[in-house]
């Protein structure tokens, strides 16, 4: 089984969006131990040049999916607005951690209000909403000075247990795997340039606003002409990704990316016989969509190991994840 420790330390590290300077940092740090010299811009991503003036950058996103306070219930419970798009029917029951702004951390679990089957026959039929589900927290309260005398207050960040699991089948299942598996794409990249003391006109970038629209927009180097986004490839009824294989997106919900950028990939793809689906995404966005509305004249693509059950309980297998970087690897080798 390939090394695949820092996908789980960075899974570990909760980081939804506007809360990522622990993740970012790892990203840095880890980058720096392998010996290269990462920067921090101003938004707090992360880039990293693997040679001198960079014409492609491959970007991958550190941030997730999570909550925010943003009241507290007259009976000790608390209300949430949504970091980013988590389907609330796979989050109900899941235990969290809030963050609060004088560094405590306190625990609870999201759930429909009056959860109760012995006291709501509704429980199985009604939907989840931010409306009706709430967070109970694990201290004796019942009401809204019990909660605030705790520290608690509005804007406070709540992040949700990951369950991550990496099977001897090669499924890795948890949440999140959209996108710290890309982040993993790029960590794998730097290590075996490293390893193979080769240099590349690449800048790894990684994005940490991309779960609420603005992650690509800006902050990569002046030379940057291409864009290649690593994110998590679809799989559902109609389109054709699969865990154990790359997705190339031939377009999404923001249109179709560059067709000459696309080609290549999929000769390439060909050529070294990597595993490799084509596909459109009927509902979804990326990094990329981001960059090109912000006006940045790069050509884009988007590619990524195919990852069930999005924005739920995810899962991928290596082999996707592997057919990612090898595709990677192989567009930066014929770039060189």
């Amino acid at each position: 089984m390939a090394n695949y420790d820092s996908l789980r330390d960075l899974v570990a590290i909760d980081s939804p969006s506007g809360f990522t300077e622990e993740a970012s940092q790892y990203c840095f740090d880890l980058l720096k131990k392998m010996g290269w010299k990462p920067e921090r811009t101003n938004k707090g991503a992360v880039r990293c040049g693997l040679g001198k003036k960079p014409k492609l950058a491959i970007a991958a996103h550190v941030d997730t999916l999570g909550a925010i306070v943003r009241g507290i219930n007259g009976n000790g419970t608390l209300s949430i607005s949504k970091l980013g798009g988590p389907l609330l029917s796979s989050y109900d029951s899941e235990y969290c951690r809030i963050y609060t702004l004088d560094d405590q951390v306190l625990t609870g679990t999201l759930l429909l209000n009056n959860p109760s089957t012995h006291a709501n026959l509704k429980v199985d039929k009604e939907g989840r909403t931010i409306e009706n589900m709430h967070v109970r927290l694990d201290e004796l309260v019942s009401s809204e000075e019990d909660v605030t005398n705790l520290g608690i207050r509005v804007g406070d960040i709540v992040c949700f247990d990951t369950r991550y699991q990496h099977l001897k089948s090669g499924f890795i299942k948890s949440r999140f795997m959209d996108n710290k598996a890309g982040c993993y794409v790029l960590f794998e990249i730097a290590r075996r340039l490293k390893k193979a003391r080769k240099k590349a006109a690449v800048e790894l970038f990684f994005s940490n606003f991309e779960e609420v629209g603005h992650g690509g927009t800006c902050g990569y180097s002046d030379s940057i002409e291409e864009l290649l986004v690593i994110d998590m490839g679809v799989i559902g009824d109609q389109c054709a990704g699969r865990e154990t294989h790359c997705s190339i997106c031939a377009k999404d919900s923001s249109g179709p990316y560059d067709y000459a950028f696309r080609k290549r990939l999929v000769t390439l793809a060909e050529k070294k016989k990597i595993d490799y689906k084509l596909d459109v995404y009927p509902y979804y966005s990326s990094d990329g969509s981001a960059a090109l509305r912000a006006g940045n004249e790069f050509r884009v693509a988007l590619i990524g190991p195919g990852v069930a059950a999005s924005h739920g309980m995810e899962r991928t297998h290596e082999k996707g994840i592997e057919a990612t970087i090898d595709l990677c690897m192989a567009y930066i080798a014929n770039k060189a």
